[in-house]
């Protein structure tokens, strides 16, 4: 049933009015004047407001233009009911945004047919609004770029010291992650202990998608390598933006596959690969992340070396000797920076 609002200072025209109305199967609220009438119509959202425009306290005119300024209001179809009959009247009135005048005194089937026809245009200048907002929403993210955008944009900033958590393995999974600063690592305890790296993650990347379409906990823990600068964005949200946004949906499918494809290889070559190719595919994977090339360092510990190469850390540290006399690094310190970076490549 659709409400209807009538704003009438005259007891008899309201009374009248509100009954002709209602015997058509509206419901109606009325009221008394316009300043009355404006904080119902923001309390009870009706779907058309029919108002005098002669009242005390606000008249038409400032009703109108107090509920257009609303968001809430600013959409309800308004018909002015007056005696004003002058044409700068009726102008002024259609002016502020007026959807019909009728003048007093009216006929019956006039009232109704407003109501009707004004509810009817109505309805579908909100679909009209309604598809326009799903097509915007539908076309505004077009690709992976775009997606890091609206969560930059719409994310909650966090920042993270060096060896600060993130996440813990089998805590509550509630949000995605992008880096705008540092590096960060994915990493779980194996029944004995040990932790294993399953992933890194530089400036630009997303991760703590383990979890995305389920509530479950999260299978493994993040840390922040470096002083990290982040930007989360909730689950749910997120979910709705992809249901919205199909395109999106194949450039997160590849960015996922391209992660397990990467896990796997580091799996291979942590059962397979030799210790000295392990070191070494680790220090170049380490270069990546970091952005560096020949001759710049890398600072990062021997335990997360050794935990991504999936070796023992003594293992690690008699192969980084090696490198180091062979000329393919320089140690200094905590320090390593990488002399050979295509002959570190070549190793076996």
């Amino acid at each position: 049933m659709y409400k209807v609002l009538l704003i009438e200072d005259d007891v008899a025209v309201r009374e009248n009015t509100a009954e002709l109305i209602e015997l058509a199967g509206y419901e109606v609220i009325a009221a008394p004047n316009g300043k009355i009438g404006v904080s119902t119509a923001k309390n009870t959202i009706p779907d058309i407001i029919i108002c005098d425009i002669m009242m005390p306290e606000l008249d038409g005119y400032g009703v109108i233009s107090e509920l257009s300024n609303e968001d809430s209001t600013k959409f309800i179809p308004f018909i002015f009911l007056s005696a004003k009959t002058e044409h700068k009247d009726i102008r002024k009135g259609m002016d502020l945004g007026a959807d019909d005048y009728l003048t007093k005194p009216f006929e019956e089937h006039d009232l109704l047919s407003a109501l009707e026809s004004r509810l009817a245009k109505a309805a579908i200048l909100k679909e009209e609004r309604e598809q326009k907002n799903n097509d915007e929403d539908a076309t505004n993210l077009r690709s992976l770029h775009d997606l890091k955008n609206y969560i930059d944009d719409n994310g909650t900033e966090h920042t993270f010291k060096k060896g600060e958590s993130i996440f813990n393995q089998g805590n509550h999974s509630n949000f995605i992650y992008l880096i705008n600063k540092g590096i960060v690592k994915c990493h779980r305890i194996d029944e004995s202990g040990k932790e294993l790296t399953t992933a890194l993650f530089k400036e630009d990347d997303l991760f703590g998608f383990a979890s995305l379409l389920q509530n479950i906990p999260h299978p493994e823990s993040a840390t922040a390598m470096e002083n990290c600068e982040l930007v989360a964005v909730s689950k749910e949200e997120l979910l709705g933006v992809l249901n919205k946004n199909h395109k999106v949906n194949f450039d997160l499918i590849n960015l996922l596959s391209d992660n397990i494809a990467a896990i796997k290889e580091q799996l291979l070559q942590m059962a397979y690969g030799s210790v000295r190719k392990k070191t070494a595919a680790t220090i170049l994977q380490f270069a990546e992340k970091m952005n560096k090339k020949n001759n710049e360092s890398i600072k990062i510990s021997r335990s997360d070396l050794a935990s991504v190469a999936g070796i023992a850390t003594e293992s690690l540290i008699r192969t980084l000797s090696s490198f180091n006399k062979e000329g393919l690094i320089e140690i200094e310190g905590r320090n390593i920076k990488i002399i050979e970076i295509e002959q570190l490549k070549l190793i076996d």
